[in-house]
């Protein structure tokens, strides 16, 4: 008898072969080593973005109080290199990692609101980077007028988004968007 089926008993008490449904294909999780070194990886990648974006946040702070030009544009050029050597590969590295867990482990990647609510915030952080920050530092860098409040603002916004999305990482909250099945 295979998995899929089942002995009931029938009318008058005897055995009687019954075909069950067949349960839903499982995706295959990662072994536990494996768990636990890509789970290690993105809250690396994480709260690395997050100490990049809040020290990214500090100098943009530090440059709208700066009067000398030279000044403000070695500042830009100090926040563009926080962008392209820890920014741009973090971020990407942290959506990869976490999408990487969703698939491999029990949370999925849209079974639950706060895993959800993590890759929003995550595109959101990546789409304010290349929408907001990067334009206003290059206007900065050509001389085009002072853009440190709308820095100062998407840095802002980056720091409290990587630490909502760390502490919804730790607390989970929520309810499956599925209910589990009766087992």
């Amino acid at each position: 008898m295979s998995d899929a089926d089942a002995r009931v008993t029938g009318s008058g008490g005897r055995a009687v072969d019954e075909v069950a449904p067949a349960r839903s294909a499982r995706r295959p999780r990662l072994p536990l080593t494996a768990r636990n070194a890509l789970l290690t990886a993105h809250i690396v990648f994480s709260v690395g973005l997050l100490g990049d974006s809040a020290g990214y946040l500090a100098v943009a702070i530090r440059t709208s109080t700066l009067d000398d030009p030279a000044l403000v544009r070695d500042s830009v050029k100090t926040l563009n290199m926080f962008s392209l050597v820890f920014g741009i590969p973090l971020s990407f590295a942290a959506l990869l990692t976490g999408l990487a867990l969703g698939l491999g482990t029990r949370w999925g990647v849209f079974r639950y609101p706060w895993v959800v609510a993590k890759l929003v915030l995550i595109v959101t952080v990546l789409l304010v980077g290349g929408l907001v920050i990067a334009p206003a530092s290059n206007q900065m860098l050509n001389g085009e007028g002072d853009r440190t409040a709308r820095l100062i603002a998407a840095a802002a916004y980056d720091v409290v988004a990587l630490a909502a999305a760390t502490s919804l990482g730790v607390f989970k909250p929520g309810r499956s968007f599925r209910p589990r099945r009766a087992r």
